[in-house]
């Protein structure tokens, strides 16, 4: 970790994807509508059958009281609750036009709720949301059913109902626990409060229980920050999203709120990813991935020690790489070869189910090439590497002469000490794993041939 110098900061920590797809979300082209989705919905039922894997299905809710100013995501900001009512009428309709289409009854072994903030809904709103999700599919009774949830927004009566609805997962949004971090990125809630909640959650019995953090942040700094881990190590939830805050003002208007001269730059947020890698594993949790850590008998870092790690739209996941129903405004869906959005606006969305067609914006079908790379991208995300043989088997090819430039390029990183390459295959190092989204990029076709990568955020 402390091999990391100013000359690798700047010659790798460049703008990059995160890679919770391949292609990024970026590639979609409006040319793939909502008859392309449908046909692929279709297959699905005609070819898969009764050996279809199960799915997973993804909601997203995009209602928010107040601004968190950092906020990269697709929200309204509103305290008119009555708009939750209305938005689950439209959400019910879009789940019955994908059933139509795919089949009703089809296992679902993994179930998301993210925002925005899902706890907009009352409970008495989610609740008829888990039983339209039981009356269109057949939940697996050993599934993941997770919601994100803003502790400002729920008290222990709402976790124990969350319980009863049939959530079995939870992702607290932290962020960070220094009260002057908390202010500039107006998110303010007690640590006490937080710490509550989880305790109260693990006396009611959920499986598993996540934390989401931020790095980069106005006003932090390695010290504060270093303070934040050692409240986390505390916790002690069972998964840990270690996010870089990407400060993309001219695309996203809420961070224009937040002043430059605030922000950590190179060093100080390398030391904040040290620190917590450190702080982390030596408090006893596994190391998973990019942005993830877990207890060692969590599935995701049992997962991770039998190579069945899998990356999603929501990051690194236990799931097999199965089909992703996506409902609401913005959702992003995987069926088949196929990647699709939502359009991106409640007015738009209310006037396609209106008219009875799947809010289908943009997607993407992918090319045979498109699945190679995916499957090099995801084996580097997900496992730190990649072996020729298995392969070259699974897709027909000669590694070597099919990604000839990719291996070249790879040498550089060998004498920078982030990869290792071997007859068999290559591996990313621990130094490499700081930069492994650059890793993954040297993969990227688009990206090799599009420069223009200011849209995205730094890989520290």
């Amino acid at each position: 970790m402390t091999a990391v110098t100013p000359e690798l900061l700047s010659r790798f920590d460049i703008p990059g994807p995160r890679y919770t797809s391949f292609p990024t979300a970026d590639r979609f082209v409006e040319a793939f509508g909502a008859d392309d989705y449908i046909l692929a919905l279709k297959q699905r039922k005609t070819h898969s059958g009764s050996r279809a894997l199960p799915l997973s299905v993804y909601v997203h809710v995009p209602f928010c009281e107040s601004l968190c100013y950092y906020c990269a995501c697709n929200k309204i900001v509103t305290k008119h609750h009555e708009k939750a009512a209305e938005y689950l009428d439209y959400l019910s309709r879009e789940l019955a036009m994908h059933t139509e289409h795919c089949g009703k009854g089809q296992l679902v072994s993994q179930l998301h709720l993210g925002g925005g903030t899902p706890t907009f809904f009352s409970d008495a709103e989610l609740q008829q949301l888990m039983v339209l999700m039981r009356e269109h599919f057949k939940l697996d009774p050993a599934g993941e059913y997770s919601i994100e949830v803003d502790p400002r927004t729920v008290s222990n009566e709402r976790l124990r109902a969350l319980k009863d609805m049939g959530f079995n997962r939870l992702s607290f949004g932290v962020q960070d626990f220094d009260p002057a971090v908390q202010k500039a990125v107006h998110r303010e809630q007690p640590a006490e409060q937080v710490f509550a909640l989880v305790a109260e959650a693990r006396r009611l019995g959920f499986v598993s229980i996540n934390v989401d953090l931020i790095y980069g942040l106005p006003r932090q700094t390695p010290e504060s920050f270093a303070r934040t881990l050692a409240q986390v190590n505390e916790l002690r939830p069972d998964r840990i999203a270690l996010y870089a805050y990407a400060h993309l003002p001219e695309r996203f208007k809420p961070q224009r709120r937040i002043e430059s001269a605030d922000l950590p730059m190179g060093q100080d947020k390398l030391n904040m990813l040290s620190g917590a890698i450190d702080a982390f594993m030596n408090g006893g949790y596994v190391y998973v991935g990019m942005d993830h850590f877990a207890l060692p008998d969590d599935s995701l870092a049992i997962a991770k020690r039998q190579g069945r790690l899998h990356r999603n739209f929501q990051g690194y996941s236990t799931q097999p790489d199965c089909d992703l129903i996506a409902l609401g405004v913005s959702a992003i869906g995987k069926v088949g070869a196929t990647y699709s959005q939502n359009v991106k606006t409640l007015e738009e969305y209310y006037d396609a189910v209106d008219g009875g067609v799947l809010p289908v914006q943009r997607g993407l079908a992918l090319s045979r090439d498109d699945l190679v790379r995916r499957a090099v991208i995801m084996s580097i995300m997900c496992q730190g590497s990649v072996l020729y043989e298995p392969m070259e088997q699974a897709w027909l090819i000669n590694f070597r002469e099919y990604f000839a430039a990719e291996l070249d390029a790879l040498a550089e990183m060998q004498r920078n000490g982030l990869v290792e390459l071997s007859v068999e295959g290559f591996k990313v190092t621990g130094l490499g794993w700081f930069f492994v989204r650059g890793v993954a990029m040297l993969f990227d076709r688009y990206l090799q041939a599009d420069r223009n990568r200011a849209r995205f955020s730094r890989i520290i």
